[in-house]
């Protein structure tokens, strides 16, 4: 692994989650999504903290009988 593969930009984020980029801008606007960082005037994102932005979203879903699914 490489130090280009611990970053990926807005563009691949945006891919990734399918997604448009302009939605990543609006929530860097507003404080909410994964934490980045800027290098010059470049937005990227650190991989391990768009994948733990991923695992905070995860929900399980409750299957047991009589449960409500959701």
């Amino acid at each position: 692994m490489t130090v280009t593969d611990l970053f990926i930009d807005q563009i691949q984020l945006a891919r990734r989650w399918k997604l448009s980029h302009r939605t990543l801008e609006r929530w860097r606007w507003i404080g909410c999504g994964p934490n980045y960082t800027k290098i010059g005037r470049r937005v990227v994102y650190r991989l391990v903290d768009v994948e733990q932005f991923e695992a905070d979203g995860l929900h399980q879903t409750i299957s047991a009988e009589g449960d409500r699914r959701v």
